[in-house]
């Protein structure tokens, strides 16, 4: 599997010949040179946090990140398990350089990534991110002697401190949330989720908590993405036990999704549209998504005299763009929240708290809470890209077929269909183009879908 270079990071699957995955020598390289430009670009500042999810490569790759630092004259602080919005935080907190998170996310076991962060605890921007490629590609590592090495400390206290924020914000009702005596399973997917959404939760008030997949062992006993499909043994759960509600995360836990109390899915799409509701209901102002994201925060947002924009898909582009327009609440469909008055990143442990508080205080179960938002049906496919295959062209192509149709270029294709749209880009984290459309109605947004995956598949 190919080498991914995005603003996601550093991507690519354990094992295979060094420039075509993500090697050992592969790691090193990447690593010294971030290494070396973050150290140019904070004078007298050489301390970087580091953090990975529980993938089976994660140790390994941990130890090769910290001698590639170490060799550029870097120290480490390293908070071992953690989550990617738990390392953004601690950056802060040490008010180090930058950050790595070791994890590929939603990706399958077989990968790992490094999540580069940059002295404000936030991915580092597509510009800078080729300043790091091109000191890799040149070799241009700057390692020192051995009285310059850096060292390497631990901090486990990190989980704790982003937790205490969290209780601490304004807008997070532990006693509420205390009153409801709720019932949650959560689906932790053999990851960082198994350690950090207890303790959150226990932390919140919430006495029963039923984990499922809780060995942390990186074996995911599903495919990780957080999808209705993948998710069938935490709706069983939930309906066996006549919980309240069920809670999935990704690996690396800042994605989030809900379970109703019988057994359907509050849908990833509306974590942020809740959210973002209860939210608005207390500050109001701007919001911002993804253009792969439902249209439902646009409907929620105006009803709240607020004003919606949309972004790139990517998080570094989504918080560019709440920056840009001062959003008080932001994120992506894939059930990502981003708190900016927290930190811009997503992060599902506020998300969940946020989540909880709104659901306590409208009196509502789950089910009867997701009935109050507007009804819209997202159909999510993906078609993998063949070697070689130049999906500019594609799309160009496409783009001459749709021409009469209001048509976006900011990120891949957008078409709009009168109510309806569908969107297709090449994604940040796989080789696959993603086709995302929406209607009103269900069957309307997978045949969309289709008719656009049939033309890519014909211009290929």
């Amino acid at each position: 599997m190919p080498l991914i270079k995005s603003i996601s990071g550093i991507r690519g699957t354990i094992g295979g010949k060094p420039g075509e995955t993500l090697s050992p020598l592969d790691v090193v390289k990447f690593t010294a040179a971030f290494g070396t430009w973050l150290l140019a670009e904070n004078s007298g500042n050489n301390n970087i946090v580091l953090g990975r999810d529980g993938r089976i490569s994660g140790e390994m790759v941990e130890r090769l990140v910290i001698s590639a630092l170490n060799a550029v004259g870097i120290n480490v602080i390293n908070t071992g398990l953690s989550t990617t919005p738990t390392v953004e935080m601690a950056v802060l907190f040490h008010k180090a350089a930058g950050g790595i998170i070791l994890t590929a996310s939603h990706n399958p076991k077989e990968w790992n990534a490094l999540k580069l962060l940059n002295a404000d605890g936030e991915f580092i921007t597509a510009e800078d991110g080729a300043k790091v490629l091109a000191i890799a590609d040149a070799d241009a590592y700057n390692f020192v002697g051995v009285d310059k090495l850096g060292i390497a400390t631990t901090d486990d206290t990190t989980l704790q401190k982003h937790i205490d924020a969290i209780l601490a914000h304004p807008l997070v009702n532990i006693s509420a949330i205390k009153k409801c005596k709720y019932k949650i399973v959560v689906d932790a997917i053999n990851s960082s989720g198994a350690i950090a959404v207890p303790q959150l939760l226990k932390a919140l008030g919430v006495k029963e908590v039923v984990v499922l997949n809780e060995e942390i062992n990186g074996r995911f006993a599903h495919n990780p993405e957080p999808l209705p499909q993948h998710l069938t043994g935490l709706t069983n759960e939930v309906n066996k036990l006549q919980a309240h509600l069920g809670i999935a995360v990704d690996p690396d836990v800042d994605r989030l999704c809900f379970v109703c109390e019988d057994g359907s899915f509050f849908g990833e799409e509306y974590t942020l549209v809740a959210v973002a509701d209860y939210v608005l209901q207390h500050r109001k102002g701007n919001t911002v998504s993804n253009m792969s994201s439902t249209k439902a925060l646009k409907d929620v947002t105006l009803q709240h005299g607020g004003e919606y924009y949309p972004s790139a898909v990517g998080e570094v582009n989504v918080v560019t763009k709440m920056k840009q327009v001062d959003a008080v609440i932001g994120g992506e469909g894939n059930g990502g929240i981003i708190v900016p008055d927290l930190h811009y990143g997503r992060d599902a442990l506020i998300g969940i708290a946020l989540f909880l508080t709104h659901l306590a205080l409208s009196g509502k179960s789950a089910r009867q809470l997701r009935s109050t938002y507007p009804n819209y049906f997202i159909s999510k496919n993906k078609i993998e890209l063949q070697n070689g295959l130049d999906a500019k062209k594609v799309f160009g192509k496409i783009e001459t077929k749709y021409k009469n149709h209001p048509i976006n270029k900011e990120d891949g294709l957008k078409i709009e269909f009168d109510n309806d749209w569908v969107h297709l880009r090449p994604s940040n984290t796989e080789p696959i183009i993603r086709i995302y459309a929406e209607s009103n109605f269900e069957t309307t947004a997978d045949n969309i879908a289709r008719r656009i995956m049939q033309d890519i598949k014909e211009y290929m």
